[in-house]
This record gives C-alpha cells, sequence and structure tokens, in this order.
C-alpha cells in the first residue's frame, strides 16, 4: 500500500497517521508539505493520497488566500478565498494522484457550511433549520431572526473550523448576548482560545458585519442535553461508513470544542442517558452522514442531543476530523482504524455500496 500524505510534517495528525502505519508495518507514506503542494509539487500517480489540514502555517494560509491575505496572520477575514485555494489544490492533486481518500469534491461540500446543511438536509439526516444564506450584515440578520420568530442563533462562518469567528446571539426583548471566541483589537478581528462575551449591540453588529463578507450560515440554536460537568456535544468519527469512535465534549458555555479550554466528558453516561435504541439511532445518523459523501475515507461528525435526550442533529460535518490522539475503539486509534479499513476492503465495500445508494 503505497501512501502519501499531504500535510504540515510537524501536524499532529501527519505524526499521529504515520505512526499508525509504522505499528502496521507498512512502507513509510510519503509526505507532501502544503509549502511545497502550493508551490507547484504534486504526487505519483497511483498513490493513496490522503489530503489532510492545511494548518496553522502562516506561509501556507498566506499562499492559499492569496490576494486576500490579511495584514495580520489570524486575522478574521478572506475565509472565502482560503477556502477557494484549498478545493482548487486539492482538486489539482487529486487529478495527479488519481485515487484520493478524500476527494476534492468532499472537500469542497464539507468546508462550506451552507452546501454541507443543504446536503445533509437533502438526505433526511437531522440538522438545526437554517436561515437564508441571504444574510449579509447584522441588520438582515436581525430582520430574518423575526421574520422565523427565532430570538437564538449560531452565526457561523460559512468557511471555517474550529469554532474560528462562531457567534451565538441570543436577543431578549432589548437586551443582547453573543458567545464567540472572536477578539477584537486595534480595529481587527481575531479567533481566540478564549471565549468572551459581548452585550453592546454595537460590538455584535460589528463583528458579524466583518464577518460577512466572506459568507454568513445562521442556524436556530439547538439547545442542548447536559451532565453534572456541563452542557455536551459529542464529535464522532466514522470510517469507511462506520461510527468507530467517539468523544463526549463538555463546557459551561454553548461551544464545547476542546481547544477553547472545555473537557472531555463520560461517555458512558451519554450512552445510558440516549439509552440503546437512542444511542444506535444516533450513530445510525452518523453513518448517514459518511454516506452522503462516499468516497471519503473518514468524516468527523458533531452531534448535538436535546435537552431531553429524545432527539439529535448535526451541527457540523469535518473533512479533517480525525483526531482524537489517545482514543482506542477495539484497540486502534482512529488512524489504525483507517489503515484497517483500507486493508482489509472495508473502505472499498463502502465506497462502492453508497455510490450506488446514492445514484439509486
Amino acid at each position: 500500500m503505497d501512501l502519501t500524505v499531504v500535510g504540515n510534517p510537524d501536524n499532529r495528525r501527519v505524526t499521529l497517521f504515520l505512526a499508525a502505519a509504522r505499528r502496521r508495518r507498512l512502507p513509510a507514506p510519503e509526505v507532501l508539505p502544503w509549502r511545497d503542494v502550493l508551490a507547484g509539487a504534486r504526487p505519483a500517480r497511483g498513490a493513496l493520497l490522503r489530503i489532510d489540514s492545511p494548518g496553522e502555517d502562516p506561509e501556507v494560509d498566506r499562499l492559499l488566500r492569496g490576494a486576500a491575505t490579511p495584514a495580520r496572520h489570524g486575522e478574521l477575514i478572506g475565509t472565502a478565498a482560503a477556502y477557494r485555494g484549498l478545493v482548487r489544490a486539492a482538486r489539482a492533486l487529486e487529478a495527479a494522484a488519481g485515487t484520493v481518500l478524500n476527494p476534492a469534491d468532499d472537500i469542497a461540500v464539507l468546508c462550506d457550511k451552507r452546501r454541507c446543511h443543504a446536503v445533509l438536509r437533502a438526505a433526511g439526516v437531522p440538522v438545526p433549520a437554517a436561515l437564508p444564506s441571504t444574510v449579509d450584515g447584522y441588520p438582515a440578520l436581525r430582520a430574518a431572526m423575526r421574520d422565523a420568530g427565532w430570538s437564538r442563533v449560531f452565526v457561523k462562518p460559512a468557511y471555517g473550523s474550529s469554532a474560528a469567528g462562531v457567534v451565538a446571539l441570543q436577543v431578549t426583548g432589548t437586551r443582547i448576548a453573543a458567545v464567540t471566541p472572536v477578539e477584537t483589537a486595534g480595529g481587527a478581528m481575531f479567533n481566540s482560545l478564549r471565549v468572551r462575551r459581548y452585550t453592546r449591540e454595537a460590538d455584535v453588529a460589528s463583528i458579524v458585519d466583518r464577518l460577512a463578507p466572506d459568507g454568513l450560515h445562521v442556524e436556530r440554536w439547538f439547545p442542548k442535553a447536559g451532565l453534572d460537568t456541563g452542557v455536551l456535544d459529542l464529535r464522532v468519527v466514522v470510517i469507511a461508513g462506520r461510527a468507530t469512535h467517539a468523544v463526549v465534549r463538555t463546557g459551561p458555555g454553548p461551544m464545547t470544542n476542546l481547544h477553547l479550554g472545555n473537557a472531555r466528558g463520560d461517555l458512558d453516561a451519554v450512552r445510558h442517558a440516549t439509552g440503546p435504541a437512542g444511542w444506535a439511532a444516533a450513530m445510525q445518523t452518523c453513518e448517514r452522514v459518511a454516506a452522503c459523501f462516499p468516497r471519503s475515507l473518514h468524516v468527523g461528525v458533531d452531534l448535538m442531543f436535546s435537552v431531553d435526550w429524545r432527539a439529535h442533529a448535526v451541527a457540523e460535518v469535518n473533512a479533517f476530523g480525525d483526531l482524537l490522539p489517545g482514543l482506542l475503539a477495539d484497540g486502534r486509534d482512529t488512524y489504525t482504524e483507517e489503515l484497517h479499513a483500507l486493508a482489509t476492503g472495508r473502505y472499498r465495500a463502502f465506497a462502492e455500496r453508497s455510490a450506488m445508494a446514492c445514484a439509486a
């Protein structure tokens, strides 16, 4: 099995994938750095190609964004340009390699929240209701919320990950509250590892208006279940059509991403709260999500349960969402499980079966 990984050599995803290949005593995958790819390097024809996240490399970010590069690294502008650069590079890589474990068409949908939401909804996957994509700034947002009768929404940049730029907005009469990792400084906006609360409407309007030019996806707030440790959701990794790994993310506020200082929760407690039937239904939903992307070896599904544990919905689907270090299922981490699915033919069978079902 000749594998090539596109990713930054020091990226944790890449190093863990290489370690998994060593454990399975496979030939060491070639690592093609993103900087080289964006300078024109291409994989060998016929190699199995895994495209990994471009990560946080400032030079890679600059090359992806091109003319839309912000003056300071990490500034929350130019996300649409970065998305276009990523998809363009993925298409060039796929054309060169031929066999890609997460093809460009899937990356293009998974990294566009509006398109992904539409695909899932058309497939019958439970997702929160969304406002029309014509929301192009704060006045339009408030007008659309009034028309829909919604007082609580999640405002998400159309292109982005790791909660970057996401605003959890609540309006109660004349009062407003927004929870977000967005930090404003020196007339610019940056993503932060600290969640902030804004209560001045002018501040919230400024954030939304600055995010809007790159596109917004606005969903109705889905009240999430909680345990003693706080509200929670799950990251479920589906590999070759099978939900294999899940981690509970708990926190005191609406954003439970682990990198924002939140904690892993008790998976057994969640399974007990949902009951066997509820858990099985939730995992079937995650597998139905994966079937929408039949040529992707894996997807990461962010799954929410309602406060009464009787319903669930998909918040996000991640093209590069398999980083769950230290989490084992059947003795395998996510990367070892991916290689196992390739070696046993499970991935090929899933791709062929799902493609036929989608065409039917």
